[in-house]
């Protein structure tokens, strides 16, 4: 009789624990506990220049970046994007464009200077000729031609200023330690320069002199590319004239230091400063910037939504197969759609559905395995508990061991991995760089 019950409460553990594992599948991942921050300018432009005064942040698998993005972008319609991104720990640049039509074209520039130690202008300017990459006010990359034409086909409703910092991965940006944390992006102002006649006219400047951020700029509350991170409004803040976004532990959000000072705050570029001969960027006949300095480069961020090829795998856990952001993951209403990238579709399982301890996820990994095995009846962390009467193993080892248990975590098994290969073809995102 004792071993009838044990019979049959093994096999309705084993249903239980097949629906478990498969709900483990069919979940939506969640970001990690890595929060991090985007700022956008809430209106888009079109022909123009565009400028900012920014200190990027330091660290490895810290990307910090200062772009323009067309709302509505995605990688199944259209993608407009210009870009400036600090990656890895050395403090490299990077400037990409995404044409409209799907085609990026990236590039490393080698500044003299760290990107990550002091304060400089960066600025993009657009027109029908050319598209240009400045920093305080030297050209440092240019694109003529159909990539111009393609771009401004499909960016007619204009683009917007964006910027950010969150958690990269090994294949883009480095692998976070989150130790490092917290690191900071500083942004000391901004503007927007018209373009009409061959000349660039000032339009508005923002020094983000009051204490909280002005009527024409909001923060993110959407996962980062990779999904790695989740950008918190709390981690965007305003002092001293300075915007600081920050990227935390999630229980530690915010800013309360004293942003450095911005000690060249002279160099934006003057109103009315007319583009150089033949639609070239910087001084030049005809192209010389009016007194009150040069123009800077523009920068600007992946955050767009990347697709990750997979969420890093965390101890014992199994990765996130395509855990990226949908539909660039972030634009929506006035650039940034709250709800634009879709988790991964959970980690893939484990054989037996088996992980490590519990199959705990690295710093925006996979989400934790469901039902890991544990000896005398205890759960591993993560892992679903359920002793023996025995006292043997627990849990789903336990209920796994009669046929029909074996059968229904078997069958769990093979829809949930037919359901995983259906998302993985199923879902969009932002080609990996």
């Amino acid at each position: 009789m004792r071993q009838a019950r044990f019979e049959m409460l093994a096999r309705t553990r084993g249903w239980w624990c097949a629906a478990a594992l498969l709900l483990g599948v069919l979940a939506p991942r969640v970001a990690s506990a890595t929060q991090s921050a985007e700022l956008y300018r809430t209106q888009a432009y079109f022909y123009g220049r565009f400028e900012a005064r920014v200190r990027f942040a330091p660290g490895e698998g810290v990307v910090s970046s200062f772009f323009l993005w067309r709302d509505g972008s995605s990688s199944t319609t259209s993608w407009n994007e210009l870009d400036y991104e600090k990656i890895n720990a050395t403090c490299k640049l990077q400037t990409n464009i995404w044409t409209g039509k799907g085609t990026q074209s990236s590039q490393i520039n080698t500044p003299t200077f760290n990107i990550c130690s002091d304060y400089h202008t960066y600025a993009f300017e657009w027109t029908p000729d050319y598209i240009s990459w400045l920093i305080d006010g030297k050209e440092i990359r240019k694109v003529t031609g159909a990539s111009v034409n393609e771009y401004t086909q499909n960016a007619s409703q204009g683009m917007s200023m964006h910027f950010n910092v969150w958690a990269g991965n090994s294949t883009f940006g480095g692998t976070l330690d989150p130790s490092t944390l917290p690191v900071q992006e500083f942004i000391s102002w901004t503007q927007y320069s018209s373009y009409a006649n061959g000349a660039f006219q000032m339009q508005w400047r923002e020094d983000f002199d009051g204490s909280s951020l002005p009527s024409d700029w909001a923060a993110g509350d959407w996962a980062s590319p990779y999904n790695l991170s989740t950008h918190n409004p709390s981690n965007v803040t305003v002092g001293n004239g300075v915007v600081a976004l920050s990227m935390t532990a999630d229980n530690a959000t915010g800013y309360t230091g004293t942003p450095p000072a911005d000690s060249s705050d002279s160099g934006s570029s003057g109103s009315g400063g007319a583009a150089a001969t033949g639609g070239s960027s910087g001084s030049g006949s005809g192209g010389a910037a009016a007194s009150g300095g040069t123009s800077g480069s523009g920068g600007a961020s992946a955050s767009g939504g990347a697709s990750g090829s997979g969420g890093d795998t965390g101890s014992g856990g199994a990765s996130a197969s395509g855990g990226a952001t949908a539909s660039g993951g972030k634009s929506g209403g006035s650039g940034g759609a709250g709800s634009g990238g879709t988790t991964g579709s959970g980690g893939a399982l484990a054989s037996g559905g088996v992980t490590g301890s519990g199959g705990a996820s690295s710093t925006g990994g996979s989400s934790t395995g469901s039902g890991g095995a544990s000896s005398g009846g205890s759960t591993s962390s993560g892992g679903s508990s359920g002793g023996s009467e025995s006292g043997g193993s627990s849990g789903c080892s336990a209920a796994g061991q009669g046929p029909m248990g074996r059968a229904g975590l078997l069958a769990a098994l093979v829809i949930a991995a037919s359901t995983l290969r259906r998302r993985q073809r199923s879902s969009p995102g932002r080609a990996l760089r």
